[in-house]
């Protein structure tokens, strides 16, 4: 939330409402439908594709669930369902950021292609963007399409034409999605550094979000992420266990890992490199 003059004044979560969960399975619907009806007519198409898991991935995530006394049986062909279970199964409970997070890193990005290759995280077998076409270029390519072939102006020529076109276009608006989406988060980050810039010194409780071998990441409830930067965990020499996603204390043996609830202290907020620094709140008491 920015003030007249774009000062942020307060950071908190979207609230997903009743009436946006409505409209977006009205979207998902035509976007389905429309999708599969232009598979069947046969014409070159933009696609919006997610592939499957890679498998390597999923086991790590399947290892460090077992741990947790949940079960995935990773096969060739995982069903987006068995996800899903899992995803309700940890509902509520203090694992579910952790396991949600795991599991969203272990899923591919989704992207455009000419081929009608499925989306993974929808469950369909047909999928395209057509319901946003005044903002997004992919939803304006294939309206495009779809008039020509209601009026029937796609012939043999025509159709090798937009062969090649809809090959260009899918690429170029993956590509810019990526950019776009870059630019959107790097302008959250100048804005949510800004926030924490005057709340040096003020404490928070917060979740670790990611564990590196140079520190944590800490997550508040305003959705503000900051690094507890390792040589700041001054009680222990801290070695990072990567396979179960935590840094362990030599001496110690005290455990921070993935999903952990700590405090933290604001000690640091820099707006040229748009990064936050935690501490330990207790630790730096100490």
């Amino acid at each position: 939330m920015l003030d007249e003059k774009g000062k942020p004044i307060e950071i908190k979560p979207y609230e997903r409402e009743i009436a946006n969960r409505i409209i977006e399975e009205f979207m998902l619907v035509c976007n389905e439908t429309i999708a599969e009806h232009m598979y069947w007519v046969g014409v070159p198409f933009v696609y919006r594709i997610h592939e499957d898991p890679d498998e390597e991935k999923l086991l790590n995530f399947s290892e460090f669930i077992h741990n947790l006394g949940y079960i995935l049986r990773v096969t060739r062909e995982v069903h987006p369902k068995v996800l899903q279970d899992i995803l309700e199964q940890v509902k509520g409970k203090d694992e579910e950021v952790v396991v949600s997070t795991l599991l969203l890193r272990s899923l591919k990005q989704a992207r455009y292609s000419p081929e009608c290759a499925g989306h993974f995280g929808l469950a369909a077998k047909y999928y395209c963007h057509f319901t946003s076409p005044i903002r997004r270029y992919p939803d304006l390519i294939i309206h495009r399409i779809i008039k020509e072939h209601l009026k029937g102006k796609i012939d043999q020529k025509r159709e090798q034409k937009l062969k090649k076109l809809v090959e260009e276009a899918a690429k170029q608006s993956s590509d810019m999605e990526r950019i776009a989406q870059e630019a959107e988060r790097e302008t959250d980050d100048i804005k949510k550094v800004e926030y924490m810039m005057e709340r040096i010194g003020e404490v928070y409780p917060g979740i670790i979000s990611s564990v590196t071998s140079f520190g944590m990441f800490v997550e508040l409830e305003n959705t503000i992420e900051g690094l507890v930067h390792i040589s700041n965990l001054t009680d222990d020499y801290y070695i990072y266990d990567d396979k179960h996603h935590s840094l362990i204390g030599e001496r110690t043996k005290k455990i921070y890992k993935l999903g952990d609830k700590v405090v933290i202290k604001v000690v640091k907020a820099d707006l040229e490199t748009r990064t936050i620094d935690f501490v330990i709140a207790d630790e730096y008491e100490e």
